[in-house]
């Protein structure tokens, strides 16, 4: 189970599984470089976002798998350029993913992830929380 981000650990088979293509652990050998990547969104040099299509009305249409994608491009763009184009997602160790409608996103979210990530082996650790904002804009309805 070992790749370029080190080597995934998971649950014999009755354990409970992740619910996408992720380890429930990863170990990276201590020599190994460490680049901590800032939040990262979908959002484009011009200031508009990827997966966000603003009405006439200026309500917005989200298409988290559309965001999902862009993100994870923001990031290998991070990556391949920290490490002088050595590296890319594959080398991705752990994600925090942040959704702001846990209902409405998580499917697109996991099917673009496991697209980018097929083998669960090979995909980062990963954590999935719903954001602050939407808990509060739960609350204010």
């Amino acid at each position: 189970m070992t790749s370029p981000n080190g080597t995934g650990y998971l649950l014999p088979a009755t354990g409970a599984q992740g619910l996408a293509n992720y380890p429930h652990a990863r170990t990276i050998p201590s020599t190994a470089k460490t680049i901590f990547v800032s939040g990262t969104s979908s959002r484009r040099g011009d200031g508009t976002y990827e997966g966000c299509e603003t009405r006439a009305d200026g309500t917005h249409v989200l298409d988290c798998g559309a965001q999902t994608a862009a993100v994870l491009r923001n990031i290998e763009t991070i990556v391949r350029g920290a490490t002088g184009g050595r590296c890319g997602l594959e080398s991705v160790v752990d994600a925090t993913v942040f959704l702001t409608d846990m209902r409405r996103d998580y499917a697109a979210m996991n099917a673009e992830w496991d697209r980018v990530w097929p083998d669960r082996t090979k995909a980062p650790a990963r954590t999935l929380r719903a954001s602050c904002r939407a808990a509060e804009r739960e609350v204010e309805r």
